[in-house]
């Protein structure tokens, strides 16, 4: 890639974020598109299989968001490393640093989920035949775990010089190959027999060891990770500079699903029904999330090249535009999902008419606070990427811990499943005005959007935190 094409600090900020955003909503897209196909494969399967995948999602959605974090931490120091000016060679060896701490943690993690599942699905309300569904599945996703860190990771070294085309191909191939295996193997066609519900975690190994090996050729092949005749020089250097950011973003991501199991606990106590509905109606969710989260994709490498090139005007006006967008598309799609909840609800349950009341309600209602969610998830991007993850870390536990998961059991106790929807909304609303006080505080508003965040100023006078 020529210096040109890695350069995000100069020309216009939209269409730097643009540049790497847009290929990244279809890439983002094709990864959520398994979790859409699993659900609509295992409705057809059984009402077992189907509420197991919603007690599985956010649990496996938990650890794909800490190998989310430990790619935005390699991409911040990437980033970082490229609008310092620094050498190929040196960026590279920084590449080939994080994907081995990455891999190793990986396959710590997916042994870690696979030995723990037996216990940890009983305690979020399984049983039955749908735990027997549940421990067919995890052994198969836990294997796939470090393939997929390993791929998030390289990945991030491609989108940290500006490249958001190579990594969203990546996604959208094995996307597309997850759910072809994943028909093949559930339900099976001519010599292949019907795997049922082992089928689903069968089709993701395969996917993404496939996707692994093709992205690592391609690094290799661009020389990605050409580390030259010293690969391990500064090592233990290389990985305090990525986990100083990758562990708090990789805690900070893998918050909200880790909230969504409790959350999901508390919907256990409406039956397994409540379960499969919800579990369908946040994949729905996820879905209409993508230009969130492409956003976040692109926003990180823009503010990461701009604070290392000491651009910090140009970050404060990219994380500004990621702010607007966040709150115009959030509300457009939050009404779209509000009209759209029935036909939606019916197209991903088939489990008679409880699963899809329960689809569509969450629809209706949270759907209309997606734009609060939206500034959460910009925000915490553009934190991470001047290396501020703990600050990421924080508004995700406030979001989550003090908020979602105490109001939603405090919900259904008294309100039943819409007092869980209240919470989902509570805590969007109140997490982005958090969001808000966060950004002023750790200088990423310009100044004249002081006067949106004046409890900031006050917090910022207890704090003895920058006013930016």
């Amino acid at each position: 890639m020529t210096t040109e094409n890695r350069d995000l600090t100069q020309g216009p900020v939209g269409r730097a974020l643009l540049r790497v955003s847009a290929p990244m909503s279809l890439g983002i897209l094709g990864v959520l598109a398994v979790g859409v196909a699993d659900s609509f494969f295992l409705a057809r399967v059984g009402p077992d299989e189907l509420a197991a995948i919603g007690f599985a999602y956010p649990v496996i959605v938990a650890f794909s968001a800490f190998s989310l974090g430990m790619s935005a931490g390699a991409n911040t120091a990437l980033s970082q490393a490229i609008g310092r000016g620094e050498d190929d060679r040196a960026v590279a060896r920084l590449a080939l640093h994080a994907l081995a701490f990455g891999l190793a943690i990986g396959l710590t993690l997916g042994l870690g989920i696979w030995a723990m599942s037996p216990l940890l699905f009983p305690v979020l309300g399984a049983e039955g035949a749908v735990l027997d569904a549940i421990l067919v599945y995890v052994p198969w996703w836990a294997m796939s775990f470090p393939f997929l860190i390993g791929t998030m990771i390289l990945n991030s070294a491609f989108r940290a010089e500006g490249d958001g085309f190579t990594p969203s191909a990546i996604m959208v191939l094995t996307a597309v190959l997850n759910v072809g295996l994943t028909w093949l193997l559930v339900f099976g066609y001519g010599p292949v027999p019907a795997y049922g519900m082992a089928g689903a975690g069968m089709g993701t190994l395969l996917a993404r060891a496939c996707g692994a090996v093709l992205v690592l050729g391609l690094a290799i092949r661009r020389r990605r990770l050409a580390a030259g005749p010293r690969p391990a020089a500064h090592l233990l250097t290389s990985i305090r500079e990525i986990t100083s950011v990758g562990l708090p973003a990789a805690a900070s991501r893998a918050v909200n699903p880790m909230g969504m199991t409790i959350v999901t606990a508390a919907v256990a106590t409406l039956g397994a029904p409540a379960v499969a509905g919800f579990g369908a109606a946040t994949r729905i969710e996820a879905v209409a999330l993508v230009p969130f989260f492409a956003l976040s994709s692109g926003l990180a490498p823009v503010i990461g090249q701009a604070w290392g090139a000491g651009k910090q005007d140009r970050a404060r006006h990219a994380a500004r535009l990621a702010g607007l967008f966040a709150l115009g598309y959030g509300l457009g799609v939050g009404l779209a999902l509000a009209v759209f909840a029935g036909p939606l609800a019916d197209f991903m349950t088939a489990d008679g008419d409880a699963s899809a009341d329960y689809t569509a309600r969450y629809l209706r209602i949270v759907g209309l606070s997606l734009a609060g969610y939206g500034i959460i998830v910009a925000t915490n991007s553009a934190l991470t990427a001047r290396s501020q993850a703990v600050w990421a870390l924080g508004l995700s536990m406030g979001r989550v811990a003090l908020i979602y998961v105490p109001l939603a059991w405090i919900g259904v106790s008294v309100f039943g499943y819409t007092g869980i929807l209240a919470a989902a909304v509570i805590a969007n609303i109140l997490g982005a005005w958090g969001a808000v006080i966060a950004a002023y505080l750790n200088r990423l508003l310009p100044s004249r959007a002081r006067s949106l965040t004046v409890p900031a100023r006050q917090i910022a006078r207890i704090t003895g935190s920058p006013d930016g």
